[in-house]
């Protein structure tokens, strides 16, 4: 009887619990918390803080892998997580479905109405190349153990686009997604805390209250086509962005045509909420002890703050720079709008705005760099999986 009951207790989870696997419980419930209490990226960092919970739940089995006998059948059926992680994550299917939506839940008038915009969200994704330098130099001299691949993965943090980050480093470093996950939605949701200084560090008050012109009108026609030769351009001049790019852009011609609204109403609610309940249970599998509790992880934390704040600022000095030779005020608070954190950056930009002039309302402004930052991303992301994955 006692050796039952001694048996027993070496069965449990409390008998088989390590250190490794206690810390990253903890940090998946600080996840959770930050979601509840705090706010911050809720609708990601909450199933992302139960996975890893679950995940580090020793004997519970929830990302183990199906085993089979010699003759080809299962003997033991795999875990939750593990057919979520390689069904949803591993293919890139979440991550597009995902862009689908957001596409469905964008409207491009703003940066259509004025197209400079797109140089700002182009400057902005100056931050994931700096990284990516700045990882491989980290390698090179031995500091961390970053390959080329790594180095491009971590550098997407910069765009401040979680899904596109997802898809990059499930494809170039599956073994750091877990890290780059939590470092882009964590600064995603950091995003209020981290922009403003920088913003208010590059720029004076008078250029803080600069009033930009009302935006023209933008016909449903303009709407309709921007999308198509998007992905058409796209698809033929850089294939390997044309997933991403793709989907976003057939999620907005839902929207803008007309003619699918249940498709389109789909996409930005049911479908997209199932899908990211999914995807955070599939990163949160990434968080296990072994694969988050490292050097790496602190370097990756580091560097993705840096390509945030880099980003941040080069679109605020390449909208200073377009002021000086742009016969319309641009304001330069909007540029810091070109990281892809839609629609929360350009939302700062329209509070620090605000700050400095009651009068200036610069949101929808900001909205042109902010999906311009989307698109931009996405590029940056096509040419790493090219340069790299290829």
């Amino acid at each position: 009887m006692e050796q039952k009951l001694l048996n027993l207790y070496h069965d449990t989870g409390i008998y088989q619990l390590e250190l490794g696997q206690a810390i990253m419980m903890v940090v998946g419930l600080l996840l959770v918390f930050l979601a509840i209490k705090k706010g911050f990226e809720p609708l990601l960092l909450l199933p992302i803080g139960i996975g890893a919970v679950l995940v580090n739940i020793p004997g519970a089995g929830f990302m183990a892998a199906p085993v089979y006998d010699a003759t080809g059948h299962m003997v033991s059926p795999g875990g939750l997580q593990y057919y979520i992680y390689h069904g949803g994550i591993e293919t890139g299917l979440f991550p597009l479905l995902i862009f689908m939506g957001v596409g469905a839940m964008t409207d491009f008038g703003p940066m259509l109405a004025n197209p400079k915009t797109l140089l700002l969200g182009a400057a902005a994704q100056f931050g994931i190349f700096a990284t990516v330098i700045g990882a491989v130099l980290l390698g090179a001299f031995g500091i961390m153990d970053f390959t080329l691949a790594d180095a491009a993965a971590i550098g997407i943090i910069g765009g401040a686009d979680g899904p596109t980050a997802i898809f990059v480093a499930s494809r170039l470093a599956p073994e750091l997604l877990g890290a780059i996950a939590v470092a882009a939605y964590s600064y995603m949701a950091l995003v209020p805390l981290i922009q403003p200084p920088i913003m208010r560090a590059l720029t004076s008050v008078e250029e803080r209250s600069i009033k930009m012109e009302q935006l023209r009108h933008v016909s449903k026609g303009e709407k309709i086509v921007f999308p198509i030769v998007v992905t058409v351009l796209v698809a033929m001049f850089l294939p390997s962005a044309a997933p991403l790019l793709g989907m976003f852009c057939f999620g907005n011609l839902m929207r803008e045509c007309g003619v699918v609204d249940r498709l389109s109403d789909t996409a930005q609610n049911a479908l997209i909420n199932i899908v990211t309940i999914f995807l955070g249970l599939g990163v949160g599998s990434k968080l296990s002890a072994e694969a988050f509790l490292n050097i790496e992880t602190l370097g990756i934390l580091s560097l993705g703050l840096v390509a945030f704040s880099i980003g941040t600022a080069t679109g605020v000095l390449m909208a200073k720079i377009m002021n000086k030779f742009s016969a319309t005020a641009i304001n330069p608070l909007i540029g810091a709008a070109g990281v892809s954190a839609v629609p929360m950056a350009a939302r700062v930009a329209n509070k620090v705005g605000l700050e400095a002039n009651k009068q200036n309302f610069l949101l929808m402004h900001a909205m042109g760099p902010n999906v311009a930052g989307v698109i931009g991303s996405a590029v940056a992301a096509g040419v790493m999986l090219s340069y790299v994955g290829g």
